[in-house]
C-alpha cells in the first residue's frame, strides 16, 4: 500500500510538473508573438501564437486588459492580410470570451477591410468601447491609475474614433493605431510599475 501511495503521488507531481512547464511554455511563446507583432513581423508572431493556442486556446494574458491568446493570433493573421482566417479565430475567440474587447476591435477591422462596412463599424465601436471602459477603470485605481494612459493619448483617440465623422478607411487606420498603442501601452505599465515597486522598496 505504501510502494502504491508513493507511485501515486510520483505520478501526481510529473502531471502537475508536465503541466507547470506547458503553462511557461505558452505564456513564453504569446510573450514572443507579441514581440513579433511590435516589431513588424506578423508571419513569425502567427507561429508563436498558433502553438500557444494549440496548448491552450482560452489562454488570457495575465495583465488588466487580459486579451486572449486567440486575439493576439487573429490580429497577427490581420496584419499578414490573411483576412478570412483573422475573422476565424477572432470570432473563436468571442465565442470563448464576450467580453474580449480586443479580439472584437480585430474582429470589426477585418470586417471593414472585407468589405462589410456596416457590421464591421459596429464591431470596432463596440470593442473601443469597452477597451475605454477598461482604462477608465484602470485609471480610477488609486494605485495604479498612474501608469495606464497618462496622458490620456489612447482614450482620446478612442473618442475621436466614436465621433461616427470618420470614414471607413479612417477608421481602420484609428482602430490598427489604437489596437498597437494599447499593447505598448501594456508594457509601458508594467515596466512603470515595477519601477514604483523596486523603488518603493529601495526606501523602506
Amino acid at each position: 500500500m505504501h510502494a502504491r501511495s508513493r507511485l501515486i503521488q510520483g505520478c501526481v507531481s510529473a502531471l502537475l510538473f508536465a503541466s507547470g512547464c506547458a503553462a511557461l511554455q505558452i505564456a513564453q511563446d504569446v510573450q514572443q508573438g507579441r514581440h513579433a507583432l511590435h516589431i513588424g513581423q506578423p508571419a513569425t508572431a502567427v507561429s508563436y501564437l498558433r502553438r500557444a493556442a494549440e496548448l491552450d486556446p482560452n489562454y488570457h494574458a495575465p495583465d488588466p486588459l487580459r486579451e486572449s491568446v486567440l486575439a493576439y493570433l487573429g490580429r497577427a493573421y490581420y496584419e499578414t492580410g490573411n483576412l478570412s482566417e483573422a475573422r476565424k479565430v477572432l470570432e473563436k475567440a468571442l465565442a470563448n470570451d464576450k467580453e474580449d474587447h480586443g479580439a472584437r476591435l480585430y474582429l470589426g477591422l477585418t470586417q471593414l477591410r472585407s468589405g462589410d462596412q456596416n457590421r464591421g463599424r459596429r464591431e470596432v465601436e463596440s470593442g473601443l468601447e469597452g477597451i475605454q471602459a477598461t482604462l477608465e477603470g484602470l485609471a480610477a485605481s488609486p494605485y495604479r491609475g498612474i501608469f495606464w494612459d497618462p496622458g490620456r493619448q489612447i482614450r482620446s483617440e478612442i473618442r475621436r474614433a466614436l465621433g461616427g465623422k470618420l470614414e471607413p478607411a479612417e477608421l481602420v487606420a484609428a482602430g490598427e493605431w489604437i489596437g498597437s498603442r494599447l499593447d505598448e501601452e501594456v508594457e509601458l505599465a508594467r515596466r512603470d510599475e515595477l519601477q514604483q515597486r523596486y523603488f518603493r522598496g529601495g526606501d523602506s
